[in-house]
């Protein structure tokens, strides 16, 4: 198979079916400063992909893309194209707040809303009216923590603030309110670096609960969490994809020897 020098490790034997959102040659820039230099990648339908890559490398800034959370930067601007099932996600008729429930965000540090938590879950479902009445809200934020793995945590104090729970909690409340309003994508920046080592478990086994359900795509400064929790591994360095593909060929098999470099420690 050859490989397009922008797109190393795309696999063109793919289903179309399997691909849940496809970028192609995206940069993106901060005014005159280019972050992300013409990269493509697929994201998998019942895959989890990691991104991966030293600190300031464009992960997260190309995680962003994914959503059009960058449209929030004043200087911020993407070019190629970002599919999701097919429909180009930066065209003039997109509604961005419709994107944004079909592809989900959960950050770095829980940032649940100064809310109760059945308030947190049931927010969006609400505003995106999904739910007829009060016990169709109810269903849904019970079935959200629940595949949150937070439910038997949260049942009898659900009126408590969100905000009055562990780091931990915080973060698969957070995970719960995405899920809510029923999304097709969740992305992830980091979600375990602000949490301990028990709590981290808790949410990697949470990740492999809910792929299958969604397209899970996320950023990790964790290569033992990527080779984890992922089926699919990008590897950024300066703005640029390196390599990209199975998990298992990545770190045990890489084909750029600036992937091997970072993966046994050379650098990063």
């Amino acid at each position: 198979m050859e490989h397009n020098a922008n797109a190393p490790g795309l696999d063109e034997s793919v289903e179309p079916s399997d691909i849940k959102m496809r970028a192609r040659d995206v940069s993106i820039y901060y005014g005159a400063k280019k972050a992300i230099d013409e990269v493509s990648v697929d994201v998998f339908t019942e895959h989890v992909t990691a991104f991966i890559g030293p600190s300031g490398c464009g992960k997260s800034t190309f995680l962003r893309a994914l959503n059009r959370m960058n449209d929030t930067i004043p200087s911020a601007r993407v070019e190629g194209t970002i599919e999701l099932d097919g429909e180009d996600i930066y065209a003039s008729g997109m509604d961005v707040v419709q994107l944004r429930a079909r592809v989900g965000m959960v950050f770095q540090k829980p940032n649940p809303f100064p809310k109760s938590i059945y308030e947190n879950i049931a927010y969006g479902p609400r505003i995106h009216g999904l739910a007829e009445g009060k016990g169709e809200l109810d269903a849904i934020v019970e079935k959200s923590l629940r595949r949150a793995g937070l439910w038997d945590e949260v049942k009898d104090r659900l009126t408590d603030s969100g905000t009055a729970l562990s780091g931990g909690q915080q973060q698969r409340l957070c995970i719960a309110r995405a899920i809510a309003v029923d999304p097709e994508v969740i992305l992830m920046d980091e979600p375990c670096s602000a949490l301990d080592p028990i709590a981290t478990a808790k949410i990697e086994e949470l990740i492999d609960d809910l792929r299958g359900r969604y397209a899970i795509v996320i950023v990790t400064h964790s290569m033992q969490q990527a080779a984890r929790v992922s089926q699919r591994t990008a590897f950024f360095h300066l703005g640029h994809l390196v390599e990209y593909g199975h998990t298992s060929d990545i770190f045990t098999n890489p084909r750029e020897q600036r992937t091997q470099d970072y993966i046994t420690g050379r650098y990063g």
